[in-house]
């Protein structure tokens, strides 16, 4: 009913920039909060950066300065700029979102839920 489906990743040098995006689709009503997180080979998952529906973001203290994160409601999407990337941020990167959908075919019903997107690469490497 309700996916995120990311884009964006690479490989890129030290130093360089991409921009993640991550869109929703399917039978959706609107969106809260949206993130992006990440996770490194024997790391555990950790928060990058968060916005609110109404557009107040929180970033991780390690990328603070050098990554923004954005969205589009209208497209239902999130962004993730990421400028002078280093080793240390190669991770997959993932984007989740708390949906509230429409739970069947009329659209008379409404639920919430949490969605994560499949994981986009990201190597930072020369």
């Amino acid at each position: 009913q309700v996916r995120l489906v990311e884009s964006g990743g690479g490989l890129v040098q030290p130093g360089g920039s991409l921009r993640l995006s991550c869109a929703a689709s399917g039978s959706v009503f609107s969106i809260n909060d949206m993130g992006w997180y990440r996770q490194a080979p024997g790391k555990q998952r950790e928060l990058v950066a968060n916005i609110t529906s109404g557009g107040t973001t929180n970033y991780a203290a390690s990328v603070k300065g050098r990554f923004t994160i954005s969205r589009d409601n209208a497209k239902n999407t999130v962004y993730l700029q990421m400028n002078s990337l280093k080793p240390e941020d190669t991770a997959v990167y993932s984007c989740n979102a708390r949906i509230i959908y429409f739970s069947d075919y009329y659209g008379l019903n409404k639920k919430e839920n949490d969605y994560w997107g499949q994981g986009t690469q990201v190597t930072v490497s020369s």
